[in-house]
């Protein structure tokens, strides 16, 4: 296991496989809160991005992949541009490219069941019939043609789903990259015709590769061999039929792939959709498990080697460390509303209507905090603490108030116990016998005079009022 590139926020590990153009590694989007994906990551050679086409061209089957939207078709999730490197993101799919399953099934002598060829079949054609019936966002058609049909850009999964891949030379009506020097692109032993002498290439060109490519799957060879024969061979036309070769598959089978490979475009089905439902008629398609079956019955080598790498990246490459948890866990705290951290408050009983005797009691219970108070504040000046007050007899105690903490000094207790007029609880003792200082000492000061005599006292007479 390498250390895994990262770039942007995606990691890039092992390399699946590889093309003139680009590599597919292992791939590994990490998100937020230690969210992963496995994905599959495209990578432009390095010696290729300094020259804008290649770019383009990678850049173009993104934008075409992505406005396909099908199963049979594996999308493409982003585009990254960093650190010197061009990344097309697509799904990651458990499975084997078709090229790679017929070559197994060929070194073991084995043969693909009609209704298996035709479950491949039909797939790929609707992936492709997707591709051409795609619109811009502006809802114009693309008139998107593959152009590179073939068993190495045709994915079977374990699933049992065929799905296209690698839109890079597809021909689109608002492509960035065109080509202008005449060359011609794609593989010589599936191109029709009319795309081989540098003709019009339409759906009906994709339509043809597919049967060459349907073909192959049934017969477990190649239909063109050499590069020298390839051209001539396909401008003279196909005459052999897949049965030479496979005595299981029908004659009726046999008739749809040699329409498929007619020499004129006109005489091929006019959509991937036809040739499909004509497929679907004439050989059922087996079930996706039974595809999905042989899948793992051919490939189980190769598979099983992919899920051991995938599972040491999963695994372990993408572990958080200490310090990514603790940053994920602030953020997490910093995003939840500032309510949460502050205490609540605790509200104030409801106060019942009382008698006018109470209110009198809680008068005079009032007045007498405020008397304490007054004293609290003298002797907090003299520095000398005060006794603790006790509570009036006709005071009314009311809801009682959490008992203040150590850290509050002696004076604003006192204050705080004579106002709430909380009885002393069992744990502390009586006021009588908490120590205290006693009364301040007494100041001499000048003499008091003595006070005057009181006037007699005289008769009321009710006559001097008036």
């Amino acid at each position: 296991m390498q250390s895994p590139q990262i770039v942007g926020r995606y990691a890039i590990h092992e390399k699946i496989a590889s093309g003139g153009m680009a590599s597919v590694h292992f791939g590994r989007s990490l998100g937020a809160a230690g969210f992963a994906r496995t994905v599959a990551i495209k990578r432009l050679h390095a010696h290729l991005l300094e020259q804008p086409d290649f770019s383009a061209m990678l850049l173009d089957e993104a934008r075409l992949a992505a406005r396909i939207n099908n199963p049979n078709v594996v999308p493409v999730l982003d585009v990254v541009s960093a650190d010197d490197e061009l990344l097309v993101v697509m799904e990651y799919v458990r499975g084997e490219s078709l090229s790679r399953l017929l070559q197994a099934e060929h070194k073991r002598q084995g043969v693909v069941s009609p209704p298996i060829a035709s479950a491949i079949a039909i797939g790929a054609l609707a992936g492709l019939h997707a591709a051409h019936e795609a619109t811009s966002e502006r809802g114009t058609p693309l008139d998107i043609v593959h152009r590179d049909v073939s068993p190495q850009n045709i994915l079977v999964g374990v699933d049992g789903v065929a799905r296209v891949i690698d839109f890079g030379i597809a021909k689109a009506a608002d492509r960035l990259h065109t080509t202008n020097d005449g060359s011609i692109k794609g593989k010589r032993a599936y191109m029709a015709p009319e795309q081989i002498i540098g003709g019009e290439v339409t759906r009906r060109t994709d339509v043809y590769a597919l049967s060459v490519v349907l073909w192959e799957i049934l017969t477990c060879q190649r239909l063109f061999e050499g590069d020298a024969n390839v051209v001539r061979a396909v401008l003279d036309g196909v005459t052999t039929l897949p049965s030479r070769y496979a005595p299981d598959v029908p004659r009726k089978l046999d008739a749809i792939v040699m329409k498929g490979l007619a020499r004129d475009a006109a005489d091929r089905f006019s959509t991937a959709l036809e040739m499909a439902d004509a497929l679907q008629r004439v050989v059922p398609p087996a079930f996706a498990t039974q595809v999905g079956a042989w899948v793992q019955e051919v490939a189980g080598a190769s598979l099983e080697k992919h899920a051991a790498v995938l599972a040491a990246i999963e695994s372990g490459a993408d572990a958080p460390s200490r310090e990514d948890t603790a940053l994920d866990n602030a953020l997490t705290v910093a995003s939840q509303p500032s309510s949460v951290s502050v205490e609540t408050p605790m509200k104030a009983a409801p106060i019942a209507r009382r008698s006018r005797p109470r209110f009198v009691g809680l008068a005079s219970a009032g007045a007498a905090g405020v008397v304490v108070a007054a004293v609290a504040l003298l002797a907090g000046r003299r520095g000398a603490p005060l006794p603790a007050a006790q509570p009036p007899a006709s005071v009314v105690t009311s809801t009682p108030q959490p008992t203040p903490s150590s850290e509050v000094p002696p004076p604003e207790a006192g204050l705080v116990s004579a106002v709430s007029a909380e009885p002393p609880s069992a744990s502390q003792p009586p006021p009588s016998s908490r120590p205290h200082a006693g009364p301040p000492p007494s100041r001499p000061g000048p003499p008091r005079k003595p006070l005057p005599p009181a006037p007699p006292a005289t008769a009321f007479d009710p006559a001097s009022v008036r």
